[in-house]
């Protein structure tokens, strides 16, 4: 084999050897942030058409073989009773695309965690936007109280369920854990206030784009 040939094989097998790492830390990944939203708004169909994108985002990401559930809390409304977030997403431990472990339990998860600008990730293992980049889309639905639990009946805090995208409101939590003061509030990822409306205008006017987080249950 002649010079030019060992080095071809040589790029090709480290290709191949990265390649085949990111597919690994993929592969382990159960925690991510979705990369796009469903264009709607706060309305991505209920926590049905959620978990149907967490799903999709995952599969095309090389994760669909878990079972996918995005982190929302629903609100008792017509006799349904309400639903936890943090009921809805299994025990953990959760990596991210990075295979970094953000969270190995509900406890941490809602209490000391790993979630930071660098970990809570998209499915593709890149950063999402937050305080200080352009555009800022930090806030993420989540519809919860800070301990994954949803919100009593009255005033609405997950824009009718996830099915409005006018009038209404949504807790949101920021991705980056960072906000306009040093109160709790602006640095929880999953509680720290709710938009202007549930339209996709009103969900970027406080610096977001629609995103929610999804876990795998299993």
């Amino acid at each position: 084999m002649v010079a030019w040939q060992r080095l071809v094989m040589g790029v090709f097998a480290c290709a191949v050897f990265v390649s085949g790492g990111a597919a690994a830390q993929t592969s382990e990944m159960s925690f991510f942030v979705t990369s796009v939203g469903l264009g709607n708004g706060a309305d991505l169909g209920g926590l049905a058409g959620a978990d149907a994108q967490c799903q999709s985002l995952a599969q095309a990401a090389g994760a669909g073989a878990k079972t996918w559930r995005a982190y929302l809390s629903t609100q008792p409304a017509g006799g349904a009773a309400a639903v936890n977030a943090r009921d809805r997403i299994g025990q953990g431990p959760w990596k991210n695309a990075k295979g970094v472990v953000v969270a190995k339990d509900l406890t941490e998860l809602h209490g000391t965690n790993n979630l930071t600008k660098e970990t809570a990730l998209t499915e593709k293992g890149t950063v999402v936007n937050g305080r200080g980049d352009t555009p800022n889309m930090h806030d993420i639905l989540t519809g919860s109280q800070p301990d994954g639990t949803a919100f009593a009946a009255g005033e609405d805090k997950t824009c009718g369920n996830w099915t409005k995208s006018g009038d209404g409101t949504a807790m949101l939590g920021h991705a980056d854990r960072t906000g306009l003061t040093d109160d709790p509030p602006a640095h929880s990822w999953n509680s720290s206030h709710p938009s202007r409306g549930c339209s996709q205008d009103g969900l970027k006017s406080t610096g977001g784009n629609g995103f929610f987080y999804c876990f795998a249950g299993n």
